[in-house]
């Protein structure tokens, strides 16, 4: 086709429909991975069972819509349009309910996301496979074969459209209740274009009752008590999908449905979750905490960590947070404040690494989950560069999520023994005395150190740090049994199957009583026990309410 015919080129109404498939089969995929991934987590398992599912029900589509295909007309095609928006409808409508529902089925935790897949994008998916057979079908084309080959060419065509549109666009711009109704509209829209200039009756009353039917299902979702707080933020970002939740006087940022960060209203200056106060043990581990001049954070959540380091030292603190939308949160309702000792970096935490050559007193890895790890800041050529931007007695702080030993431990031995393969010495501390999973601590130096549990109490009393660590030093475990462990490596890292033994295990995070202050010469108090919501157990929010509300 040259240019004028380009110009000129009007697409037929299978063309048309082919293309608006695309667009939406696609579209509808990379919205499957926002709508599932708060609820069962956004690891390798639930994005490849999505990937899955979509490919079967493509195939089934394109198969019935074959054996189909002989009797196919622009009506028949609209049809499936409307029913297409009319599930679409449902999934804006009711996929908490089935999402919370799904997920108490007896599966094993890689699979666990499947049913709910299945359920919300099972349908629509086959329904929109027909359109294909049946365009080639009607396609003014010549031959079986170039019919097929425009048919699957403009069905791409539409797929990369939807894709990137969804991806780049879409997402970072609306709400995920938003884009199902803007795809909805679209099929309703697509099946009058079928059946013009005629009108039938019947067709046309339809599409006029699902438009309204999207509507009311985007603007009115189902009213749902969220168990965790009033949620008084909410959003989609490129990247996660992000909540603000107050429960009484705490504050409690999630993202993908699990708890990152969280302070207490009335006392900011409270550690609510005790692992933030161990980040302090990367100044027991440096040779004078004075002379600490800058801090690196790799990951900002809602920068409790951060904060507390430039107000209680006086040194420089960077922030690399790879999500803006979190920063901007944590600025609306976290306190956070930029100035010459906060620096904020809206970037990769390896790739800041690796175009930035400032040296680093402390560097404190605060970027993990449960259920999914940038093995790129785990292998050894990550500890390598960071070891090339610390100071010669400088110390590599990870925040690891994991368990002390047992079922669930293999992700924290993977991780003790790739630091060992770059640093002299590697510390660990957990944060509970269960063996559940939970923020399991490494502190590894540069220089040869040797320090053993007595020599980490011993600087604790000496440095006045406002910090009461006495908790978190009686907390140091031995040496793990690592020989079995990998090594982890850019090439090889496999970093998805060690977290597979955490799947659905229970996440304890310890809290700190009310009313602790920040510092204080007397022992910790006996810690609260808390599980974190996991996301394969809790039900999603409300998610018609994605604005604001204060």
């Amino acid at each position: 086709m040259d240019g004028r015919s380009l110009a000129t080129y009007r697409p037929t109404k299978p063309e048309l429909a082919v293309f608006v498939s695309g667009v939406t089969s696609m579209g509808l995929e990379i919205l499957a991975v926002r709508i599932v991934a708060p609820q069962f987590g956004s690891h390798i398992y639930t994005v490849g069972g999505i990937l899955t599912v979509f490919l079967i029900a493509l195939s089934l589509g394109y198969w019935q819509g074959g054996k189909r295909a002989a009797l196919a007309t622009n009506r028949q095609m609209s049809w499936i349009m409307l029913a297409t928006a009319v599930y679409v409808g449902v999934v804006i409508y009711a996929s908490d309910l089935l999402l919370s529902t799904t997920s108490t089925l007896a599966l094993p935790p890689r699979y666990a996301s499947l049913p709910a897949v299945i359920v919300l994008f099972g349908p629509p998916t086959y329904l929109l496979g027909f359109v294909s057979p049946y365009a080639a079908e009607l396609s003014d084309k010549q031959g079986t074969g170039e019919a097929s080959g425009h048919v699957y060419a403009l069905g791409t065509i539409g797929s990369i459209v939807g894709s990137g549109a969804t991806t780049f666009v879409l997402i970072p711009a609306m709400t995920i209740d938003t884009i199902g109704l803007l795809f909805g509209l679209i099929l309703v829209a697509t099946a009058l274009g079928l059946m013009f200039p005629a009108f039938p009756r019947g067709p046309t009353v339809a599409s006029v009752l699902v438009a309204a039917m999207l509507v009311v299902a985007a603007g009115a979702g189902p009213v749902a008590l969220d168990h965790r707080g009033d949620v008084v933020y909410e959003a989609d970002t490129a990247h996660q999908h992000l909540e603000i939740v107050d429960d009484g006087d705490v504050r409690t940022m999630y993202l993908d449905g699990s708890r990152h960060s969280a302070t207490d209203l009335t006392n900011p200056d409270r550690h609510v979750f005790t692992y933030t106060k161990y980040f302090h043990l990367s100044m027991l581990a440096v040779d004078d905490h004075e002379d600490v001049d800058r801090v690196l954070f790799v990951g900002g959540g809602g920068y409790t960590g951060p904060q507390d380091f430039a107000q209680r030292y006086d040194a420089t603190v960077d922030v690399v947070e790879i999500d803006p939308a979190v920063t901007d949160a944590a600025e609306e309702y976290f306190g956070l404040e930029r100035g010459e000792d906060l620096n904020v970096h809206a970037e990769d935490g390896r790739q800041f690494l690796r175009d930035n050559d400032q040296t680093y007193d402390v560097i404190v890895l605060d970027a993990y989950k449960q259920d999914q790890v940038p093995f790129h800041l785990t292998t050894t050529e990550f500890m390598e560069l960071a070891s090339d931007r610390l100071s010669d007695d400088g110390v590599l702080y990870a925040n690891v999520v994991s368990s002390p030993s047992g079922s669930g431990s293999e992700f924290y031995h993977a991780q003790y023994r790739t630091m060992e393969t770059t640093f002299p010495d590697v510390y660990s501390f957990r944060t509970s005395d269960a063996n559940s999973v939970q923020n399991v601590q490494l502190v590894a130096t540069k220089s040869e150190t040797d320090f053993t549990r007595a020599d980490f109490a011993e600087r604790n009393a000496e440095r006045d740090l406002g910090v009461n660590l006495e908790g978190a030093v009686d907390n140091y475990m031995s040496d793990p049994d690592t020989s079995d462990a990998p090594v982890l490596r850019d090439d090889r890292g496999g970093v998805d199957g060690l977290l597979d033994p955490m799947l659905g295990q229970r996440y304890v995070i310890e809290e700190t009583p009310d009313g602790e202050p920040a510092s204080s010469d007397e022992p910790d108090p006996e810690p609260v026990l808390e599980a974190d919501s996991a996301p394969a157990t809790t039900p999603g929010p409300d998610r018609p309410s994605l604005a604001r509300r204060a």
